[in-house]
């Protein structure tokens, strides 16, 4: 054996016995079906595996539900419903969400570590995401205090008031990109409101929401928190379609997200929807580059570049694009992309090999077109990698905006890049996707910045930083990007129904 391959054979080893060692602390005993309160199989019996996308080892065998469990879920839900939750105080519900907030924090890094092996992320950005959990937690359990009805002008004959009460269960579907961070987005401002749950994760990442449960369950009242792990169609759909649920709150792709609405359209369900982007960044010549090439960076390969408002289409101003180009490449270049449990990376596996797979089928199809791969499009050579879901941080010139590595979301590190000098031509280009989730604008002249928001047609439009979530900021697209907003006060206003009360007065 050449030193080359001993060296690879031994850090493919010292990957392997990193990740199996942490497996062995974080992954829950228990992967069942999470129902009324009790842990139990799924119907059919059947299960599935959810691998670990750095070394391909299956971490754990979940149930994989069907419509059966679905229906016992929603049961579950609208008994304790019925019977109980729905009589608790919104000081009750703060005090629940708070301690759910506590929780996550005291086991922290076992989620995050658990949310890597599951997901691929790096550890660094997962321990983010743990905090960004707990705050939304915390954010909706001050909202449980401020869900206010309204008296309305009314004259001396009658009395108008209005209440904002639950839709009663809800169901939701959470991705995989997020998996935690999302289930919160979701979970939290439905429980503020006093609303009972049935929730399916991701069937490549299900771990950390069941996780979640081993840890809240003494917490809420049983049924309240229902968890159907399985498969889009034989859990997901039964979920979207059932009499039974009042809502349906969905994070995915638009493609699956015209077939949620199909099915909830069956029961006039009400729908929130947060779908796929194809968002721009724009950068002007009076940009800080090294400033703005960081920005760059975090806008397309954060989580991978697995995140629906990633800035995967770049406008640069020709002024600087030559000089910006090179930055941003070395740049990417010198992304560390190596083992996502280790405190030096920055750039981990995708999620799945069917990723893999779809994003280079989307890289081929650019480089048939002629396109210029300024770097990357490749996986990586590291044979201790081999084992594991890696591409390549990716950018490319030179391609014609209408093809469709431009126009479909690759949900990968691959950014296409643009140049641009007139403005209306430019922010017209920006414009021209079926999606509008988000926009980044990178210049020093705030009234330039003004404008750019105005006009492009997102529903999240950063300056001067990217990917930034707060809690507290709406969050939500135009266009086939989705509908509704999420963690902000508007998410509590979507999980209730308003009741108008006229009161005769004489």
């Amino acid at each position: 054996m050449s030193t080359d391959s001993q060296s690879s054979a031994k850090g493919k080893n010292e990957i392997l016995n990193r990740h199996n060692d942490a497996a062995a602390n974080v992954v829950p005993e228990t992967v069942q079906l999470y129902i009324g309160g009790q842990w139990m199989e799924s119907a059919s019996g059947e299960t599935f595996e959810t691998r670990d996308p750095t070394t391909g080892q299956t971490l754990a065998t979940p149930q994989a539900g069907n419509s059966t469990d679905i229906d016992r879920a929603v049961d579950a839900a609208w008994k304790v419903y019925d019977e109980t939750w729905s009589g608790y105080s919104p000081a009750d519900r703060q005090q629940i969400l708070n301690t759910i907030a506590d929780r996550v924090d005291e086991n922290a890094e076992d989620f995050a570590t658990l949310e890597t092996l599951d997901n691929g992320k790096p550890i660094s950005e997962a321990r983010i995401d743990m905090k960004l959990v707990a705050d939304h937690f915390r954010y909706f359990a001050g909202a449980t205090r401020i869900n206010e009805g309204m008296t309305l002008p009314s004259d001396d004959r009658r009395h108008v008031q209005t209440l904002r009460e639950p839709f009663g269960v809800v169901g939701q579907i959470i991705p995989w990109n997020f998996p935690l961070l999302m289930a919160a987005w979701k979970l939290a401002p439905a429980l503020a409101v006093g609303n009972a749950v049935v929730l399916k994760p991701a069937e490549e990442t299900p771990l950390t929401v069941l996780k979640l449960m081993h840890e809240i369950d003494d917490v809420l009242p049983d049924g309240v928190v229902n968890v159907v792990t399985g498969f889009g169609t034989e859990a997901g759909e039964p979920l979207t379609a059932h009499e039974g649920i009042r809502k349906v709150a969905f994070t995915g792709s638009t493609e699956v997200g015209r077939e949620v609405m199909k099915n909830a359209a069956e029961n006039i369900t009400n729908i929130t929807l947060e779908l796929g982007g194809k968002s721009p960044l724009i950068v002007y010549p009076d940009a800080d580059l090294d400033r703005a090439v960081q920005t760059t960076i975090t806008a397309i390969f954060f989580n991978t570049g697995e995140c629906c408002c990633a800035g995967s289409r770049l406008f640069l101003h020709a002024e600087i694009k030559d000089e910006f180009l090179t930055k941003l490449a070395k740049a990417a270049e010198n992304l560390t992309v190596d083992d996502p449990l280790l405190e030096s990376t920055q750039l981990g596996p995708k999620v799945t090999e069917e990723q893999v797979t779809r994003t280079m089928d989307y890289i081929d199809e650019a480089r048939k077109a002629g396109a210029e791969f300024v770097t990357g499009g490749e996986r990586p050579d590291d044979e201790a990698l081999a084992e594991g879901c890696f591409v390549t941080p990716t950018l490319i010139d030179n391609i014609d905006h209408d093809n469709r590595a431009v126009q479909e979301e690759i949900f990968g590190p691959v950014q296409e890049v643009f140049e641009w000098t007139d403005y209306n031509e430019m922010i017209d280009l920006a414009n021209d996707v079926d999606y509008g989730l988000a926009a980044g604008v990178i210049t020093s002249d705030l009234t330039e910045a003004h404008r750019a928001a105005r006009d492009l047609e997102a529903g999240n439009i950063w300056i001067n930083q990217y990917n930034d979530f707060p809690a507290g900021q709406p969050f939500g697209g135009y266009k086939q990007s989705g509908i509704g907003r999420e963690t902000a006060f508007e998410a509590v206003e979507h999980y209730t129904q308003t009741k108008t009360i006229n009161m005769a007065l004489d």
